[in-house]
């Protein structure tokens, strides 16, 4: 069996590129770098890797829209390598992350708690209807409930949970 699958998570080095193929598909180059850092007998070292990673279709679209210079994202994908002939006749090679999928980093604390506006766009798109917990009285963010593995899962009497606790109520739901 064999694997083909890259994780980077990083930040971009510039805003996405993005065109369209003649067929009217749209595609997306994203340049993203990477960092590590080890600790070497003279001291703490960094390198940083850059990538070129390329989303297609409806991908693309969320990567022009939502990614700008300078944020993180988590990208999911695959990699692939292409040739081609420059104009010398020289064959040149590339390696490129295939997007199959990514996840927005976290926002700015310029952007407001209750909206992500994609960029060059107002605060009306579908994203700003996604609304965060209001906060507690003292400005801290309410506790999200979390559910212990021994929890019973059935209500009955050998769980001795009563039927009516079990039941979701409205006022149970975190939006």
């Amino acid at each position: 069996m064999n694997l083909n699958k890259v994780f980077l998570i990083g930040r971009l080095t510039q805003d996405p590129e993005s065109r369209s193929t003649p067929s009217g598909q749209t595609v997306t180059t994203i340049n993203m770098a990477t960092n590590r850092v080890w600790n070497a007998p003279d001291g703490r070292k960094e390198a940083t890797e850059y990538h070129r990673v390329v989303a297609w279709g409806r991908l693309g679209e969320v990567a022009s829209n939502y990614l700008k210079k300078g944020g993180m994202v988590l990208i999911e994908g695959r990699l692939q390598t292409r040739s081609w002939e420059d104009k010398t006749g020289n064959k040149r090679y590339t390696t490129e992350i295939i997007a199959e999928g990514l996840q927005l980093g976290p926002r700015s604390a310029s952007q407001s708690a209750g909206s992500y506006s994609p960029r060059g766009e107002s605060s009306s798109t579908p994203m700003a209807d996604i609304k965060r917990p209001a906060a507690t009285a003292n400005g801290t963010e309410p506790e999200i409930p979390i559910i212990d593995e021994n929890e019973p899962l059935r209500a009955g009497v050998e769980s001795g949970v009563d039927e009516d606790e079990m039941k979701i109520k409205e006022s149970d739901l975190p939006f």
